[in-house]
């Protein structure tokens, strides 16, 4: 909190709205209404965060951390303010100390106001500003990928038996050996993905693997997940209870702090725990590719190296070791969209159908038994007309 004096530009658009709270991004969006102003605690804002932010569409969004950091350029700035949501961070600890859940609250050209005395300052974003933080940022770009090199050979050499040989990996009730396997992570352009994917769905029957939260997105698309892996702590209630086969992600000691909601909902009994490093997509598509899918589909992972940096984790670098290893068996669902066509659509059927009652009809007028029943139809069709327009003739009246 400050005690300098407020003086806010004039001309500066002020918004109104009820503060929501959430130090995790990803558990602050499930609460969010339009017209809430999200507060949190996110240093280096990635896509898939600022993409959910945007399709809550909240008043202004509140940030204790930078934006950016300068580390590396992260796309999430640059998707909030266009998407015309106000911005403003670098509010400190202060933010989360002075504010509380359901406050009613003013920004204003960077200036969070709460009722008459409550006042906190921060920097407000715009294009400008933002544009200056990533070409600033670039500069960091060497020293993040020194640094990601260094992260993936420390995952190699801590989980070469899982890597090489697959050991480690659970027994699963689920039989994947020789299905195609969709593996769902609620990530980049996850939705538009399933929905282009819905053919090959149809067609293949994939066996449906919803990491975390990506369970939600697979019922959100109408289709019931096989298995659900993750820690747990952004899937719903009512996924978990989809009768999904459950495998919780734990920590390399055993600690699996996933399963303590599980055990809670009744559903802690049948689960399977998985202790790896790394991210529960990583587990996921090792655990497809050991017990023996014949290709694994991925909807919202990362695949880029934008990606990786983008998320800005030090495990993102065991994302790419498990991609070298499943190798050519992993396709990115983008590409499946693009090459991977229904066999037969609707329309054609149509026009096939119609086609073929053409061609009939063609064959059976050039025929005399054809066209003694062309006439015969078209006596029939003449005298249903004829009663039908009797019915609407105006009748004499009576004497």
């Amino acid at each position: 909190m400050s005690d300098l004096p407020v003086v806010p530009d004039p001309d500066a658009l002020a918004v109104a709205g009820v503060a929501r709270l959430g130090h995790r991004t990803k558990d602050l969006t499930s609460r969010l209404v339009p017209g809430d102003v999200a507060v949190i605690d996110h240093e280096d804002i990635d896509r898939v965060a600022a993409e959910a932010l945007v399709e809550r569409q909240p008043a202004a969004v509140l940030n204790a951390a930078a934006s950016t950091s300068g580390r590396y350029p992260n796309a999430g700035p640059r998707i909030l303010v266009e998407a015309g949501i106000p911005l403003v961070d670098r509010l400190g600890p202060e933010l989360f100390a002075t504010l509380r859940e359901g406050d009613e609250i003013i920004v204003q050209d960077g200036i969070v106001h709460r009722g008459a005395g409550t006042v906190l300052h921060g920097t407000a974003q715009d294009a400008g500003t933002v544009a200056s933080d990533l070409a600033a940022a670039r500069e960091g770009l060497s020293e993040q990928l020194e640094l990601f090199a260094r992260n993936t050979m420390e995952y190699m050499l801590r989980e070469k038996d899982l890597l090489l040989d697959g050991i480690g990996a659970p027994e699963v009730r689920t039989a994947l050996r020789g299905r195609p396997v969709l593996i769902v992570v609620r990530g980049y352009h996850y939705k538009e993905d399933l929905v282009t994917l819905r053919p090959f769905l149809r067609e293949n029957r994939p066996v449906v693997i919803g990491v975390d939260g990506g369970a939600d997105a697979v019922l959100e698309a109408g289709v019931r997940p096989d298995l659900i892996i993750g820690d747990m702590d952004s899937v719903s209630d009512l996924a978990l209870r989809s009768g999904a086969e459950l495998v919780v992600h734990a920590y390399r000691d055993g600690r699996a702090p996933g399963l303590e909601r599980l055990q809670k909902l009744g559903l802690g009994e049948k689960a399977i725990v998985f202790p790896a490093s790394g991210t529960s997509e990583d587990i996921a598509m090792l655990l497809a590719d050991e017990k023996g899918a014949s290709v694994i589909v991925a909807v919202g992972t990362h695949g880029t190296l934008e990606e990786f940096l983008d998320k800005g984790r030090a495990g993102m670098s065991s994302t790419f070791l498990t991609r070298l290893r499943i190798g050519s068996k992993l396709v990115d669902a983008k590409g499946v969209s693009r090459l991977y066509r229904q066999r037969i659509s609707t329309l054609q059927l149509v026009l096939l159908a119609l086609a073929g009652l053409v061609a009939l009809g063609v064959a059976l007028w050039s025929t005399d038994g054809g066209q003694a029943l062309f006439q015969i139809i078209g006596a029939r069709l003449d005298a249903a007309l004829s009663a039908f327009t009797h019915l609407f003739e105006p009748r004499p009246s009576g004497s």
